[in-house]
């Protein structure tokens, strides 16, 4: 019996007694020692707010008279993040495809399911009723995949052959690997490439892996930091400029409420809309962002985005001019 399994025992019988139970028999009924017993007892206490009492007259526990009756043990739920966590480790570990670890990874797999199931009050039905949807995802060679990550893990350095999608060109580099990253649905790998001499982004879909040798470059966490989490979504670099947007007042409802950026700075105007000013580097998918909300939002500074937001939408307004 594990924790949540011992305090919904617990809860079922204080609720089902009208007198106090010694210690002595929740052991017995709970198969399980002293000291875990009490473990269970401040559990329901403190972190669910349970009221038990320990009556000094019969040596036992009971939930109070007054508010035992009113209380109800609530469904253990995890937090958004938790859930969210917990569920994409399970889609993860449910593979397309057989597996290498196939067999290793079913107890895993199996014990997520068993604490999901148990977290929210024994319904297994959880699994099924939530979705983690992932947007556009690019398949990755398993091979390339289990390569890049063992070299990151094991420090190594290795030779791949990148075809770049902007330019449609194929480099030979050699990369020192330093994180993996899993971004909207893709992996990345964040790597000094020897060719450039500089810290660089690639999309793992995009490698071959030519050969592994020698030792990976090292590059201080914090440099790594300042270098690839400072700026605007997967495009690496301090931040060189600040975009001033200004969002309708019916898009302010969501945007609001959203980050799109750690340092971002918002404010709401007296006409119901929102400015949200955000630091960047590279424009690419702060362009892309900006142009989903249509009319609904405006540039307003720098100069040199907002001409080519400008551009971006006069380009879609040229396809549909025929129609």
């Amino acid at each position: 019996m594990d924790r949540f399994d011992r305090i919904y025992a617990l809860h079922k019988i204080l609720s089902s007694r009208r007198t106090p139970i010694s210690r002595e028999t929740l052991q017995e009924k709970l198969e399980c020692s002293r000291a875990t017993v009490q473990r269970a007892i401040d559990d329901l206490r403190t972190y669910l707010g349970a009221p038990v009492q320990y009556d000094r007259e019969y040596n036992g526990y009971r939930l109070d008279d007054n508010a035992g009756a009113l209380f109800e043990l609530p469904g253990l739920w995890f937090n958004p993040s938790e859930l969210h966590a917990l569920l994409a480790a399970h889609r993860l570990l449910t593979p397309t495809q057989p597996s290498l670890l196939e067999d290793e990874l079913i107890p895993l797999r199996q014990r997520i399911e068993h604490l999901l199931a148990h977290r929210k009050a024994g319904n297994r039905e959880l699994l099924e009723r939530v979705r983690i949807l992932q947007m556009a995802p690019r398949p990755v060679d398993m091979d390339v995949f289990r390569k890049v990550a063992t070299a990151t893990v094991e420090r190594a350095r290795f030779k791949v052959l990148y075809h770049g999608r902007a330019r449609d060109a194929i480099t030979e580099r050699w990369l020192s690997p330093q994180r993996l990253v899993h971004y909207r649905a893709n992996w990345y790998l964040d790597a000094w490439c020897h060719l450039r001499r500089a810290l660089r982004s690639f999309s793992l879909d995009r490698l071959h892996i030519v050969a592994v040798e020698g030792t990976a470059k090292e590059i201080d966490e914090k440099r790594l930091d300042r270098h690839f989490a400072s700026a605007y979504g997967i495009f690496a670099g301090e931040p060189k400029h600040t975009a001033v947007l200004r969002f309708t007042s019916a898009a302010a409802r969501w945007v609001a409420d959203e980050q799109w950026h750690p340092q971002q700075e918002s404010k709401v105007l007296e006409d119901g809309a929102v400015e949200l000013r955000i630091p960047y580097s590279d424009p690419r998918e702060l362009i892309m962002d900006i142009l989903k909300y249509g009319a609904d939002v405006e540039v307003l500074r720098p100069a040199k985005l907002r001409r080519e937001v400008v551009k971006r939408l006069l380009s879609a307004l040229a396809v549909y001019k025929s129609v």
